[in-house]
């Protein structure tokens, strides 16, 4: 291209950026179609306030029709507590009218039609025409951001205190452990008539209660231990009823609405239970007399939508179970908090303000989402969501079975790095009969088994030690034993015992904590069916 060619195109160039100012210039209907299509209500205001231009979205966004909007004052769009403030704010703007951003960390809000408020966030600018100073306002409506910034900031000091009460339950349950233990080594000795027994039966109670409360924190850090299975929800609650109606009482009507094709979840049946029976008794509460409780499950499938504005939650399928009451219902605030641990309405020594808290861990454990509507004087429903699964129902597993105290001449290597709970075990397996070797670490009873002569039964380790999991310490071991069992204890699951993969299918364990009776039926179960498979 020579240079006339080269100044033909600048000149043509020219000519094109001519013409589009020419069509913006003169284009009324582009300029109509760019404001009827924005994204953002566009509001254009004289000096004293009043309304001469407002787009479609002006309209949807605060219910008014354009026809009440024009000529109105702008301050109408404002709640009433900002519209004074507002009129001497505009008049300052027009003394100096300059550009404002969006984002400048403002926190405004606009008023609908209806008298709702909601949280927008707005943009100005300014046009001078012949017929004076004109400001123009670009508000967006931010309820859905700063609902999901509420949720992002609940998730977090939901988590931490998680994080808080799974490590205490954790380290909790091993105190537990060597408390009970020890406590019934004591009622061992004592007679029926010995006027110390009573103190140590109370002892034994308050334990079994701590034991009940370090779960429960440990189900809403979502670090309880979960033995999942295929399971159709309308069969747990065909066998939760009879107890639910005596919970009830017979003032409360129960009624059921289960669909019959609802689908199958992956869940721990006994949690889920559990959760129901919280939710029940929760509602019995609201309802002091009496009322109904309605109990609903279906197929649902969450939709991006509902994911945009539920933090946490993967569209898809669903199996929802339902929880309604007419009872009192809650407040805003009340709903705010009502999932947090030791939260509760009722009055002190009615409740430890566990119970919403458990069924929160144990839903968002299974992946899943929990949601509540209520209204003050206008009863409450919560809906727990649960992924839907297309496996078939799982087989009933059989239990640790009806095992007593046998004769006990096997040899079990005891590997545990909590001394205090180290020592507890050995002492129960001696009187049990059983041979105990002992080790405080994983290299250490790699070293103590290379060196044994004999079988070595069973491995009962810890999930979690230093330097070496269970689990690791097991795959070593099992190398040069193929024949030895293994169970594993641990206080909680998550970072622990799940993501070290203890509880996969066929794995024996027993969360702490356990009773010397308990860990003898589990003894006896697991080394029953290790001696099935050698025979």
């Amino acid at each position: 291209m020579d240079a006339k060619d080269k100044r033909g195109g600048v000149s043509a160039g020219s000519a094109m950026q001519r013409d589009m100012v020419t069509v913006f210039n003169q284009s009324e209907k582009l300029v109509v179609a760019l404001l009827e299509s924005a994204s953002q209500a566009i509001i254009g205001a004289d000096r004293t306030g009043k309304i001469v231009l407002a787009n479609q979205r002006t309209e949807e966004m605060f219910g008014y029709d354009r026809g009440e909007l024009m000529g109105s004052r702008i301050e109408l769009l404002l709640p009433e507590s900002k519209r004074g403030v507002h009129t001497r704010d505009r008049d300052d703007y027009f003394a100096r009218p300059r550009v404002r951003h969006m984002g400048i960390g403002m926190d405004l809000s606009g008023r609908r039609k209806d008298g709702v408020e909601f949280p927008v966030e707005v943009s100005l600018s300014y046009v001078e025409l012949d017929e004076g100073l004109f400001a123009i306002a670009f508000v967006s409506d931010i309820s859905q951001r700063k609902q999901l910034e509420e949720q992002l900031m609940h998730a977090q000091k939901m988590e931490a205190v998680g994080r808080l009460a799974g490590g205490v339950a954790h380290d909790f349950n091993n105190m537990l452990t060597v408390i009970a233990g020890y406590n019934r080594m004591i009622l061992d000795e004592l007679s029926p008539l010995d006027p110390l027994r009573g103190y140590a039966e109370e002892v034994l109670k308050a334990a079994d209660r701590a034991g009940a409360l370090t779960n429960q924190l440990l189900s809403f850090s979502r670090r309880q231990i979960m033995q999942p299975r295929v399971i159709n929800v309308n069969t747990v609650i065909a066998q939760t009823e009879k107890m639910l109606r005596r919970l009830i009482g017979e003032d409360i009507e129960l009624a059921l609405g289960l669909d019959a094709h609802v689908g199958n979840i992956k869940a721990d049946p006994n949690h889920v239970e559990q959760a129901i029976v919280n939710l029940a008794v929760n509602a019995r509460d609201a309802m002091p007399l009496g009322g109904r409780l309605t109990l609903e499950t279906g197929n649902m499938h969450l939709d991006e939508n509902y994911a945009r504005t539920h933090m946490g939650v993967t569209p898809g399928d669903f199996v929802m179970i339902a929880v309604s009451d007419n009872g009192h219902g809650m407040d805003a605030e009340t709903r705010r908090r009502i999932f947090e641990p030791f939260f509760t309405t009722k009055e002190k020594g009615k409740g430890t303000g566990l119970g919403l808290a458990t069924v929160y861990g144990m839903v968002k454990q299974t992946g899943g989402d929990i949601w509540v509507y209520s209204e003050p004087g206008r009863g409450t429903t919560f809906k727990l969501y649960f992924p839907r699964v297309a496996d078939p129902l799982s087989e009933n597993q059989q239990g640790d079975g009806g095992h007593t105290k046998t004769s006990a001449t096997e040899t079990i290597l005891v590997v545990e790095d909590e001394k205090a709970v180290r020592d507890l075990t050995v002492k129960m397996l001696t009187q049990m009969g059983y041979t105990i070797l002992t080790a405080a670490s994983g290299a250490e009873a790699i070293e103590i088994c290379h060196a044994h002569p004999g079988a070595i039964s069973l491995l009962l380790t810890d999930v979690v030690m230093p330097n070496m999991s269970g689990r690791q310490l097991a795959d070593v071991l099992l190398a040069s034993r193929p024949a030895m069992r293994v169970l594993y204890l641990s206080g909680y699951t998550e970072d622990t015992v799940v993501h070290h993969g203890v509880l996969d299918s066929g794995v024996d364990f027993l969360p702490k904590p356990f009773s010397r009776e308990v860990l003898s039926r589990k003894l006896r179960a697991v080394l029953s069916r290790r001696q099935a498979s050698v025979d």
